[in-house]
């Protein structure tokens, strides 16, 4: 018999339509497991303990969510169980997956968030597919194929439109695509995949060597301003009262604004001028490491621009928001965001 801790948090899995509206439904929590029990014949080998710290749509999600959603799981006692299920919305899904990956960093059981791209009473829904998959995951001991595989820590079950279901590292997921209800891991690289009621490796884990257990506690600061490029990005509007520093998130190249050439307002150089009089460091995302670089991205490193390798910009938001609200010291800061703690790096 395997323990599992279900945590309801609501999203789309735990809402219903009514009247062309999608919100959440205090009726609908438990249909979820409700289904799994009538569809899947392993229901029997399980026992779920369920708790419902939060019920709101993801895209209502502020970090202090994190806080509770992390307090409640805590509480709970996660090691008397054999792997944790939370349900969540698919907005913030991948910020949730960072901030639960990179504060459970030294769990020894799996935790697995799993979403649906409809309400459950739909027939289109994928959700009870992702939740088969977390629990099978749970379930199931690692076959000689699997051989490498981690199964502790934060992973997302998702099955894509007319696809297999993958299972994502929690700090690999992206943000679902434009117009789309599509997830994928960062460059594509999905962990494992789920067919058949049997996974299979597709890409192997970076890290050699077990990453060093951190302490942290869930603390989010809210003095991070995250900021994303496009043509005519006046940097004249923001307002840095209460920013302690700047997540710029770049172009696929690695890339963002660097020329005086339409006027200083819409030059990146100049605003991290600004920013470093008031103190404000300025982080640049995503970037990967290599022997050359754009000049623009150049001109940036040049000016003082701290830059986050080889991370997804969600991954590498939600660790600045840890990182400063859990260190003081900007070494000790940089130290943090540098150390591999959670497979966030590629």
């Amino acid at each position: 018999m395997k323990n599992i801790l279900v945590v309801f948090t609501g999203g789309t899995i735990g809402s219903i339509a009514t009247g062309g509206t999608i919100n959440t439904s205090d009726s609908t929590s438990f249909e979820l497991i409700r289904q799994f029990q009538q569809h899947d014949e392993n229901h029997r080998q399980i026992h779920f303990d369920t708790i419902q710290p939060l019920q709101i749509l993801s895209e209502n999600l502020a970090p202090g969510a994190w806080k509770t959603l992390i307090a409640a799981i805590e509480a709970a006692r996660p090691d008397q169980y054999d792997g944790i299920i939370i349900t969540h919305g698919t907005d913030t899904l991948a910020y949730t997956a960072c901030a639960l990956s990179f504060y459970f960093n030294a769990a020894r059981i799996p935790m697995l968030l799993v979403s649906s791209d409809y309400p459950l009473e739909n027939p289109k829904a994928n959700g009870l597919e992702n939740f088969i998959c977390a629990v099978e995951f749970i379930l199931q001991t690692c076959p000689e194929s699997c051989r490498r595989v981690n199964r502790a820590g934060v992973f997302v079950p998702y099955r894509n439109y007319q696809q297999i279901t993958q299972l994502h590292q929690g700090t690999r997921l992206a943000c679902s695509l434009q117009l789309s209800g599509d997830f994928f891991s960062v460059q594509g690289k999905s962990y494992l995949q789920f067919e058949n009621r049997q996974f299979s490796l597709l890409n192997p884990p970076t890290q050699q060597t077990p990453p060093r257990r951190i302490p942290l506690k869930a603390d989010f600061s809210d003095r991070i301003l995250m900021i994303k490029p496009y043509p005519g990005l006046d940097y004249a509007r923001f307002n840095l009262d209460h920013v302690d520093a700047v997540l710029h998130d770049l172009y696929h190249s690695g890339t963002a604004y660097a020329s005086p050439q339409w006027g200083e307002n819409y030059s990146l150089i100049e605003f991290m001028k600004r920013c470093e009089k008031q103190g404000i460091t300025v982080y640049l995302a995503p970037v990967i490491k290599s022997a050359d670089a754009y000049q623009s991205t150049q001109a940036l490193i040049e000016q003082g621009a701290k830059i986050i390798w080889n991370m997804s910009i969600e991954a590498a938001y939600v660790k600045l928001l840890l990182a400063y609200g859990n260190f003081d010291d900007k070494q000790e800061i940089m130290d943090f965001m540098v150390e591999d703690i959670a497979g966030e790096h590629l």
